[in-house]
C-alpha cells in the first residue's frame, strides 16, 4: 500500500498516538483512585453480627439496662464500640430498646422522673416514651425508640443492630 492511498498524515498519526497514550495514562491513574474511594463503601458492615448480651434468667418485667461491646469496622479502621440496651420480658416476649432518644440523640433512662412514672425519660428536652418505646404525646420526640434485632439461643439473648419501630 502506497503512502498516497493511505490518507493519514504524520501530524494526524502523532495526534492519534498521543491521544491514545494519554487516555491510557489517565485511565491508569483514575481507576485505582476510584476503586480506593469506593471500596470501603461497597463492603458490608461488621455491625450486622449478633452479640451475646445477657441471660434470659436475668430479665424481668422491669426494663434493665445492659451494656455490651461490638467490634466495628469503619472503612480501614477497626474499633470496639460500647453500646447499651434496655431489655425486659413481658408475657413471654423479650423486648430490647435502644437508649438513644429519637429527638436529639440524648440517652434515656427508665423511671427517673416523678412526672413520667414507669416510662423512659430523656432529661435533655423532657422527652418521654412508654415502656414499649412508643413516644408520649406532647413531648419533643416524634418517633418511638429504636428496637434491637433480637435472638434467643440456649438461654442467651443476642442483639443485632437497632431499627426503627414500625
Amino acid at each position: 500500500m502506497s503512502e498516497k492511498e493511505h490518507k493519514v498524515s504524520r501530524r494526524q498519526f502523532l495526534n492519534y498516538t498521543l491521544t491514545g497514550v494519554g487516555g491510557f495514562m489517565a485511565a491508569g491513574i483514575t481507576l485505582p483512585l476510584v476503586r480506593f474511594a469506593l471500596d470501603p463503601a461497597l463492603k458490608t458492615g461488621a455491625d450486622t453480627e449478633m452479640v451475646a448480651v445477657t441471660q434470659v434468667s436475668q430479665l424481668s418485667s422491669e426494663p434493665k439496662r445492659f451494656d455490651f461491646k461490638i467490634d466495628q469496622v469503619d472503612a480501614w479502621y477497626e474499633s470496639e464500640v460500647s453500646r447499651s440496651a434496655w431489655i425486659y420480658q413481658e408475657d413471654g416476649q423479650i423486648v430490647a430498646l435502644s437508649p438513644v432518644c429519637t429527638h436529639l440523640g440524648c440517652t434515656v433512662d427508665w423511671d427517673t422522673n416523678e412526672e413520667f412514672k414507669n416510662r423512659f425519660f430523656c432529661p435533655c428536652h423532657y422527652g418521654a416514651f412508654e415502656k414499649d418505646g412508643k413516644n408520649v404525646d406532647r413531648t419533643p420526640p416524634t418517633q418511638p425508640l429504636f428496637v434491637y434485632d433480637l435472638e434467643v439461643r440456649d438461654g442467651t439473648v443476642y442483639l443485632g443492630r437497632p431499627r426503627p419501630q414500625v
